[in-house]
């Protein structure tokens, strides 16, 4: 049962809650913390992997956002080479269904084109900063050459998260969704409790929650649905960051909450769960859809989700 660590390579200056607080004029003359918080992930990755008693590596997608990427050059580079996937989180982290057609498509294209050049290898993997999804965004997506997106969240509780018509044949809880072409979303997991959809897959809810029941809920999802698809900010194990105190105080208590905890939090999950396959985003697309180009076995009809 596979577990997909993604993580989405921003700085906190760039988050979405402080929009309001932080102009994008501004970004440059701010601290740039994330190359050091990125490289502790990827050593945290690397010493939890070391400790794994089957010798198999901790892989993860790193949905890195280009403004970063362009100012960092050699750590998209390190993430490549580390054995990780380097997907797309957009060049300036605006909400994509607020931007015009030609805006979006410009971000697309601008972002995947910048890291496949540091790279060296097709970049095939995007996500939408806060999740900002909807149909029309999705098929720019598809329209600008990615095999896969991993924006779709289905909690409804909070107000950016975006929505989408699935497959008529499969349900908000699945693991992948199949769209011709092929295509595939990848959604991130919650935890499914009877009609409600409670937020599981990481973020300041895997901060806020104990890591005894955050775990319970893990295990919950992997036997309902086979895999588990958890997300993280590098920002969020980074408790020295600078303080935007003039923003309000709900901004403030979701980004900092446990922020001195998070790391150690991590390491628990990834070693709790020592027994499963951690893969990135582009190998459980592969394994679970149909790498070889053709249709897949879902017949996929539009129809809205509930």
């Amino acid at each position: 049962m596979p577990i997909l660590l993604t993580f989405d390579v921003e700085d906190w200056f760039q988050v979405e809650n402080f929009k309001e607080y932080i102009s994008y004029d501004s970004w440059p003359q701010r601290e740039l913390r994330v190359e050091k918080n990125t490289y502790s992930l990827l050593d945290l990755l690397d010493e939890t992997a070391s400790r794994r008693a089957d010798g198999k590596p901790v892989q993860a997608t790193f949905f890195v956002l280009g403004w970063v990427a362009e100012r960092c050059p050699v750590l998209v580079e390190e993430i490549a080479r580390r054995g990780h996937e380097v997907a797309s989180h957009g060049y300036w982290h605006q909400l994509c269904y607020e931007q015009s057609p030609a805006d979006l498509r410009e971000d697309l294209l601008r972002s995947k084109e910048l890291l496949a050049e540091i790279t060296g290898t097709e970049v095939v993997g995007y996500r939408a900063p806060s999740f900002s999804i909807n149909d029309a965004v999705l098929q720019a997506i598809r329209d600008t050459g990615y095999l896969y997106d991993s924006s779709y969240n289905s909690y409804e509780g909070h107000g950016r998260y975006g929505s989408l018509t699935l497959p008529a044949n499969q349900q908000c809880s699945d693991p992948l969704y199949t769209y011709p072409g092929p295509f595939y979303e990848i959604p991130v997991s919650n935890l499914h409790l009877g009609e409600k959809i409670v937020p599981w897959g990481g973020g300041g809810y895997f901060r806020l929650l104990p890591s005894l029941l955050h775990r319970a809920g893990v295990q919950r999802i992997l036997r309902q649905h086979d895999s588990f698809t958890f997300y993280m900010h590098p920002w969020e194990i980074d408790p020295g960051q600078p303080r935007v105190k003039e923003a309000n105080a709900s901004f403030r208590f979701h980004h900092y909450i446990n922020l001195r905890s998070a790391r150690k939090k991590l390491v628990t999950l990834i070693s709790a769960f020592s027994e499963q396959q951690f893969v990135s985003c582009e190998e459980f697309v592969k394994h679970k859809g149909n790498s070889d180009g053709r249709q897949t076995k879902f017949q996929v009809v539009r129809a809205t989700s509930e």
